[in-house]
């Protein structure tokens, strides 16, 4: 039976770019695993199709020669057919599959694993992540055990060859016409097993304990950024690193200025009288009180920018600018006679709206056109 085109085999074209063609395969080569498909002969034939065309068309000189003479220009010895021939197929599997089954190739012995990483969520004020901050943080950590010396065998035993992996932490297992590689379930890749655990460590070989650590904050730092602390976290196994600490900022809900990037925002009050006369306007910043000019006749909306008393930012070369956001205060519990003040001088106004009120006289004019 005449072999299918390789290009058709995995559904791509002849353009085809590597990343398109190891997508297809990869697509392919997991609907027709034979773990998915027991006893399946069909689903066997066409996985193992698959294979070949991938094999041919991975290689740049491989696909250079199929393309120039189809077949024919393949040297059979090096196919996939009957998984006779198949050198390079462990590489294949092993990067297509690796999530499945655990990784690719890997080396006889004892498998060496880092250690997983810690997070750590520290909460400082918006002052604090303006000028830089150092404190001090506990954290869980992990020393060697002192009954069984990091063996995590019972004082007067030692751990003792595994009898599933003979010491090499991995296993091989029949998966139809594969043997996969994977993690001894016995040993959990350390190719020993403990027959008697340290009561102390329970079989661990280390203890948890709590440890003090030294954090700097470096100025400028967002909400949400994380500090890495190498090796500070979980400690390996058979050897391997330590994993990190990642400690994660949060900064907290400020009372007056809320942070954009660089730039501060905050809401001003300004008094009525001085929005009508104008006048100078003491204003909070990070570092102290500022001031601003308040123009005669100021609207609430208007926004009042004082450039460079933002933050700078950890990558910035200089800092953000302030914006004062102001609104008008209209005043509270009058006495008689303030009422009586504001109600002669609301009559003056009224003697000449269009000139002293213009958006009220605009908007009023709108509402006339609507309702006439």
């Amino acid at each position: 039976m005449a072999k299918r085109d390789y290009y058709e085999v995995l559904g791509v074209s002849k353009g085809a770019s590597e990343d398109e063609i190891k997508k297809a395969y990869r697509k392919l080569a997991m609907k027709y695993h034979p773990d998915r498909n027991p006893d399946n002969k069909e689903a066997e034939e066409k996985f193992k199709e698959a294979n070949e065309a991938y094999e041919t068309l991975s290689d740049p000189s491989k696909r250079q020669a199929y393309d120039q003479f189809g077949h024919a220009g393949v040297d059979p010895n090096q196919g996939m057919g009957g998984m006779g021939g198949g050198a390079n197929f462990g590489d294949i599997f092993g990067d297509i599959f690796g999530d499945m089954f655990g990784g690719g190739r890997r080396s006889s012995g004892p498998q060496v694993f880092r250690g997983a990483d810690l997070k750590y969520s520290l909460d400082i004020t918006l002052e604090q992540a303006a000028k830089g901050y150092q404190t001090e943080i506990r954290i869980p950590s992990y020393d060697e055990c002192d009954a069984c010396h990091g063996t995590g065998a019972k004082a007067g035993t030692e751990p003792v060859t595994c009898h599933t992996c003979g010491g090499s932490g991995q296993v091989f297992m029949q998966q139809g016409p594969f043997r996969v590689r994977q993690t001894c379930h016995t040993c959990h890749g350390t190719g020993k097993e403990i027959k008697e655990p340290c009561p102390k460590c329970h079989g661990e070989g280390h203890i948890r304990r709590n440890k003090t650590l030294e954090v700097k904050i470096p100025a400028g730092i967002d909400d949400g950024m994380r500090i890495r602390s190498a090796g500070n976290g979980e400690p390996g196994m058979n050897g391997g690193p330590r994993g990190d600490l990642y400690v994660e900022v949060h900064i907290k809900k400020h009372p007056i200025f809320e942070r954009d990037g660089d730039d501060l925002h905050c809401e001003v009050p300004v008094p009525f009288a001085t929005a009508a006369l104008g006048g100078k306007l003491e204003v909070p910043t990070l570092g102290g009180a500022g001031e601003i000019d308040i123009p005669e006749g100021t609207q609430t909306g208007k926004v009042f920018r004082l450039r460079g008393k933002g933050i700078k930012g950890i990558h910035s070369a200089y800092p953000g600018d302030l914006y004062c956001h102001v609104f008008i205060e209209t005043p509270v519990k009058l006495t008689a006679k303030q009422k009586e003040l504001l109600q002669e001088f609301q009559k003056s106004l009224d003697e000449n709206s269009g000139k002293h009120s213009p958006q009220n006289k605009s908007f009023t004019d709108r509402l006339k056109d609507i309702f006439k």
